[in-house]
């Protein structure tokens, strides 16, 4: 995985940034940035531990007060731009080490000027570069090291050499390499949670939409089939019968009133989602309600409880509405039959609702092919409900004639308790 770095002070990631992108662990600054105290203060204290006690007699070195003084400087000088440039200063520290050998100038009180510098120029190489170009330079560096150690040996024999430069760079490229690995293990799993938490407010969002796509086409469905219901009975008896075409408006008017209270309901919801129950969404003690306004329509529903209701979760309650909701009003449209039944039966384990009727099951097939040739709407819709919950869902012709929606509710010990 490509992990790439957003430049950042130390007090953490920018402030422009999303919130869900700052809670993420940044990367170490980008190479452009320039020194800052504790490279500084890291340089100083090297020179003073190691090079100031040859200059000041305390310990012995070899060459003059000059060289030491310079090559003292030149080796822990690089560190001060070591986030910068870390390849390059690891090579120049190398190269003043190597050229102390070749000129035989010790300016630290160890065999070949052993001291912190190498390690950590290798530290932050491996730190700052990947495994392979960070191993390449260590290797590189290293070799430089013991070629000029070998020279070194052969010009200046009465002094003594050794390798210790790879002993002390070696563990410190190690540690380097695992602290970069760590940061950007780190890194690549704050990223993938906030992949994560993306992928889950996109879902959130879609599934938010399509309830609301339900709900709407519910209730313009059940309200606009009523309409169009009364509206053909007020004009049909305007003329000889003015108190039944008056009555049939009043139920528009109500029915289109109430349509319009629940419409602002469900947008409201949609600004300012909460529980349902503090929205007024209707649940099962709705549906006598729901049966009693198809009467206005000519429908005569047959309304059966079996069984001792329990506390069932608001939106299954709401879910409940809906199907019988949805399944009474395309009795409305396309049965073609005065008679219905619900049915809402209790089980220990299961909340099932039942519609059926006894209408023309040939009339039925026009809604049932429509409403499941992909729109999300009618039988689709009701199905897609019915699966939140993980029930049943049957919709079909019934052998003795008419037809029949059944939505089955599984009921656990969690359902149960709420």
């Amino acid at each position: 995985m490509a992990i790439t770095s957003v430049p950042r002070d130390h007090a953490g990631p920018p402030a422009s940034l999303p919130w869900h992108q700052r809670l993420i662990p940044m990367p170490h600054r980008a190479d452009g940035a320039g020194p800052d105290t504790r490279d500084i203060a890291i340089a100083a204290v090297c020179y003073a531990a190691f090079t100031l006690p040859v200059l000041v007699g305390v310990t012995g070195g070899i060459g003059s007060l000059a060289a030491i003084t310079m090559l003292g400087a030149a080796t822990v000088a690089p560190l001060i731009v070591r986030r910068r440039w870390p390849v390059a200063v690891l090579f120049a520290v190398s190269g003043v080490l190597c050229l102390s050998a070749v000129l035989g100038v010790r300016f630290t009180p160890w065999v070949s000027n052993a001291g912190p510098a190498i390690a950590i120029a290798a530290f932050t190489v491996a730190d700052r570069r990947s495994r392979r170009d960070s191993a390449l330079a260590i290797a590189a560096a290293a070799i430089a090291a013991c070629g000029a150690a070998r020279v070194g040996l052969d010009l200046h024999p009465d002094q003594d050499q050794d390798f210790v430069q790879l002993l002390i760079a070696a563990p410190a490229w190690l540690l380097g390499d695992m602290v970069r690995t760590r940061r950007e293990y780190r890194h690549s799993i704050a990223v993938q949670r906030r992949h994560r938490a993306e992928e889950e407010e996109r879902r959130i969002r879609a599934e938010e939409r399509l309830r609301v796509s339900r709900d709407v086409h519910d209730l313009l469905s059940h309200t606009l089939s009523m309409v169009a219901v009364r509206s053909g009975v007020a004009r049909l008896l305007l003329d000889e019968q003015p108190g039944e075409a008056r009555q049939a408006l009043s139920t528009i008017e109500t029915a289109s009133r109430s349509a319009l209270n629940e419409l602002r309901r469900v947008l409201a919801q949609i600004r300012e989602p909460g529980p349902s129950h503090e929205t007024g969404e209707p649940g099962l003690a709705e549906i006598d309600e729901l049966i009693d306004g198809m009467g206005h329509d000519g429908l005569v529903v047959e309304y059966r409880i079996v069984g001792e209701p329990v506390g069932y979760p608001a939106l299954l309650q709401t879910t409940a509405y809906r199907i019988a909701q949805e399944a009474l009003t395309n009795v409305v449209k396309h049965a073609h039959t005065a008679r219905a039944q619900v049915e809402v039966r209790h089980a220990p384990h299961e909340l099932t609702v039942s519609i059926v009727d006894d209408g023309p099951a040939a009339q039925h097939a026009g809604w049932s092919d429509i409403d499941d040739s992909g729109s999300g709407l009618g039988l689709v819709g009701m199905r897609e409900r019915v699966a939140l919950f993980g029930g049943r869902f049957e919709a079909g012709p019934r052998p003795e004639g008419g037809f029949a929606v059944v939505a089955g509710f599984p009921i656990g010990a969690d359902d149960d308790a709420c």
